[in-house]
């Protein structure tokens, strides 16, 4: 079987471009936070504070106690997709990119006749010289080769940082047994807990199973592709649906109060309306859910014939924080919104009677768009967003690159987004709500 995939894994991808930045950083433990204050988590942290044990989702507080001389530095997610960018491009000289699995992952296709493990580990020596030549010494990365994408993405998790482990099918199921569960792409805790209910808790008893075993662990053909994928087959994955959009963001100090949440919420709602719009779909729903201070939260949801309005929008908005339970200043702690229930324009059907759903003011959006593409973020904004426009910043989701002229950011507080389960409890009306 042909070696057909080389996966690249930058290493502590944010706080190195912090480091190629700022020389001054260079060889110090540095940590990425969204925000400077004492009470937020890292969401990255250098190769440097990786080997002093601190790791990401430690609260700052405490890996200043852990790491004395840590320097915590504030994200700047557009530069982050800047330099994934420019990355990209770099790679693509080398090695034809297939997939960007997020913003620091990339899956290359080896050209045939570089499929043997002499030229491949060429090829990924190659692309590391490029990558340091035209990006930054400080750019290194993790590269695995393989049969397929899975295998080689483990194989780029093998030897961090800047790393080149190459696993053949010879080498299968070897190089897998010494191997937790976990490490394998697609099996999280809950996974991992299910499997050992069912007395797998080795890769060699998950390796031994057949086929038709593992699609019942998993619950269907999810397990017929894990078994393909162990054993280095190509899978052909069905073409994804957008089915949500959605934002959120840890507040800072000085908007965690009633009016500095709303104001961000309004910011929120204009980027994902504009996104809505660029993306070519209407919303019938829009989900709200609110953090506050000793971590608990509220969250609720309202359906309404599918829009793009962000007028309308911006009053089932207002409606869902008119139910919301008030909180004292300081206490909102961070904000989520979704839209769901997505239609595809092509597939939008105007509703029978007198029904508002904004369609004539679809010039004046397109004109607003237009100016905040050409101008700026915040160049034009309704006026709910006023006091929050200077924190709305982009936020970088694990498998998606925010569009920088869209302002299209990721979402905070993982925990307060809507699953798809939950969202399918609120179904569209009859009629208004």
């Amino acid at each position: 079987m042909p070696l057909r995939t080389a996966y690249i894994d930058f290493n502590s991808f944010f706080a190195s471009v912090e480091q190629q930045e700022r020389p001054e950083l260079r060889g110090r433990p540095v940590g990425i936070a969204p925000l400077k204050a004492e009470t937020t988590s890292l969401i990255a942290v250098s190769i440097e504070g990786k080997r002093r044990g601190l790791r990401m989702g430690l609260r700052v507080a405490e890996a200043r106690i852990q790491c004395p001389d840590l320097v915590v530095v504030e994200a700047r997610q557009e530069l982050y997709v800047r330099y994934h960018h420019r990355l990209v491009e770099t790679i693509d000289t080398v090695l034809p990119i297939v997939a960007v699995g997020s913003i620091d992952e990339v899956a290359c296709a080896l050209p045939a006749g570089r499929d043997t493990p002499e030229a491949a580990r060429a090829l990924a020596l190659r692309t590391k010289q490029v990558i340091r030549e035209r990006v930054g010494e400080r750019l290194t990365c993790s590269i695995g080769i393989a049969p397929n994408p899975f295998l080689a993405k483990i194989a780029s998790d093998l030897e961090k940082p800047d790393g080149l482990q190459v696993i053949t099918d010879a080498d299968l199921p070897g190089r897998l047994l010494p191997l937790e569960l976990r490490d394998l792409p697609g099996i999280g805790e809950r996974m991992e807990t299910h499997l050992r209910s069912r007395g797998i808790h080795t890769i060699e008893q998950l390796w031994a199973q057949p086929r038709a075993v593992l699609a019942k662990l998993w619950g269907g053909i999810e397990g017929e592709r894990i078994y393909a994928r162990l054993r280095g087959e190509i899978v052909t994955l069905p073409e994804t649906r957008t089915t949500s959009i959605g934002h959120g963001h840890v507040l800072p100090p000085d908007l965690r109060h009633e009016a500095g949440a709303h104001a961000t919420l309004h910011r929120l709602l204009q980027k994902a309306a504009m996104r809505l719009r660029y993306s070519g779909f209407y919303a019938g729903g829009l989900h709200l859910a609110l953090r506050f201070r000793g971590r608990s939260s509220w969250s609720n949801a309202l359906t309404f014939f599918e829009t793009q309005d962000t007028v309308l929008l911006t009053r089932t908005l207002n409606t869902l924080w008119a139910r919301h339970p008030r909180a004292a200043a300081g206490e909102y702690l961070g904000v989520n919104l979704t839209l769901f229930h997505l239609l595809p324009a092509a597939a939008r059907t105007a509703p029978l009677g007198i029904v508002d759903t904004g369609d004539a003011r679809a010039p004046l959006h397109a004109a607003v768009d237009a100016l905040n593409r050409k101008l700026g973020k915040n160049s034009v904004v309704f006026g709910g967003a006023l006091g929050a426009t200077h924190y709305a910043p982009v936020r970088i989701a694990f498998g998606h690159i925010p569009d920088l002229a869209l302002e299209a950011g990721g979402e905070e507080y993982a925990d307060l987004q809507p699953t798809p389960a939950e969202l399918a409890r609120y179904h569209r009306p009859e009629g208004e709500e």
